[in-house]
Order: C-alpha cells, then structure tokens, then sequence
C-alpha cells in the first residue's frame, strides 16, 4: 500500500464521520429521539442544535437531557470506519503527529473516541470561536508541538471543519460516503441500491470540491494514495 511521504508535518482528523460513526449519525440520532417527527439536525453545530430546535436558550435540565441522549447515541455509534486503524497505524509508525477534533457537547466526544488507540490525543478545548474559523486547527496544532503550517493536513467530512482547515492555511481532504453529507449508517449504507449510492458519493464529492478542498475520498481506506499525491504535489511546490 502506499505510504505517506514523512515531510508531512501532522494530520487533524475529524471524530465523528471520519475516524468513527460512519454517517457521522451521533447528533441526529440523538435528536430524533429527543423530538421524533421533526427535520435532520446534522446541518447544524451541535452546540445549537437544542437551542435552534427550541427555539429558545435551553435550560440546564433540557441542556442535561439532551447531554444524556448524545452520550447514549455516541456508545451506539462508537465504531471505527474502514480502514481507519490501518491508517493511523501507519502515520504512527511514520511519526506523524496526529490529533482529532470534534464538536460535541458533555461527554459525547469521549465515548465516540473509546475505539481509538491510546497514543492518538484529542484536540486540546480552548475558548475559541467555532468553526468554520481556524481557531480549532491552530489550537490543535500548538497542542501538538508543530513547528509550521506548511504540510499540515486535515481530514473530515465535516464541511464547516474542512472550511476551518481551509481557512488555517492547511492542506485538507474531504470523505464524501462516511461523513454528514451521505448521512447513511454503515447498514443502511450497504442496504443502499449501487445507483441511489453513487448518486449520494457524487453529490457529496462535488460539495466538497466546491468547497475549495485537495481531494476528495470516500473513507479512510483510501486515504494512503491520496496522501502521496498531496505529497506530490506539494513537492511540485503546490501550495494550500
């Protein structure tokens, strides 16, 4: 398999919908349990979807029940996609620093990373403002000891997340068919028709490059061809 050039400096992964919870499906889980019959949430920051579903500032026993749902659906959805084990592996082995960044409320984050190996750190949580400004990746990043922007990477398929990577002048790889904009659990994904599976990973695909991103790949399995073409480029003395 190929490998990813060692000059990259470090890679940000995105938790939900990228490392784990194929769909990135946590959140909307959570809120058609909480409110069955209303619209998907996953657009929104999970910070304000209650109050946006409110209409109002939630008060602490709404705010605590809510907490409650996410963490119930984060145990649910705590699985790691394709091929994400295998690529972290190899970074590791590589010495490629490494961090995940995600959003959630309470205790959510924590229990969706519960499959993940012990070395990879969660992105340090500091007052900042919320994506897409580049505040998380900068934070992210001085967490991580690295020296320079130049080769650093983040990966999601969150668009806002990947607008915040954008907008900290990284390079940046979106994942159309695991991640919010597909939507589908793991099952209901593979339950899908090829046709109506395609028609999903091409609008996301193209979402995605209208966004500004480098690449766009399905899942994590394909993650380690499209590092040695970022590599490549970068090399060619493309810039992000």
């Amino acid at each position: 398999m190929p490998t990813a050039p060692p000059a990259f400096s470090a890679v940000l992964f995105g938790l939900s919908g990228c490392l784990v919870d194929f769909g990135a499906r946590t959140l909307p889980t959570a809120m058609q349990r909480l409110y069955p019959g209303h619209g998907d949430e996953q657009s929104n920051p999970a910070k304000s979807a209650l109050e946006q579903r409110l209409g109002r500032a939630p008060d602490a026993d709404e705010r605590q029940v809510f907490e409650r749902a996410l963490s119930e659906a984060a145990g649910e959805h705590a699985e790691l996609t394709p091929g994400a084990l295998e690529q972290l592996q190899q970074l590791h082995l590589q010495n490629v620093p490494c961090a995940w960044l995600d959003e959630l409320p309470g205790d959510s984050s924590s229990v969706l990373a519960a499959p993940l190996p012990d070395w990879l750190v969660a992105a340090p949580s500091r007052v900042g403002r919320a994506w897409p400004a580049p505040d998380a990746c900068w934070q992210a990043l001085m967490g991580l000891q690295v020296a320079q922007l130049d080769g650093c990477v983040l990966i999601s398929g969150e668009p806002r997340l990947l607008q915040a990577g954008l907008n900290a002048g990284l390079w940046t790889i979106g994942l159309a068919a695991c991640g919010p904009l597909c939507n589908q659990a793991p099952a209901d994904w593979q339950a899908l028709a090829a046709a109506e599976r395609d028609r999903l990973r091409t609008q996301a695909t193209l979402t995605l490059y209208r966004l500004g991103v480098h690449a766009v790949i399905d899942q994590l399995s394909e993650l380690g061809p499209c590092l040695v073409d970022l590599g490549s480029r970068r090399q060619k003395g493309e810039k992000p």
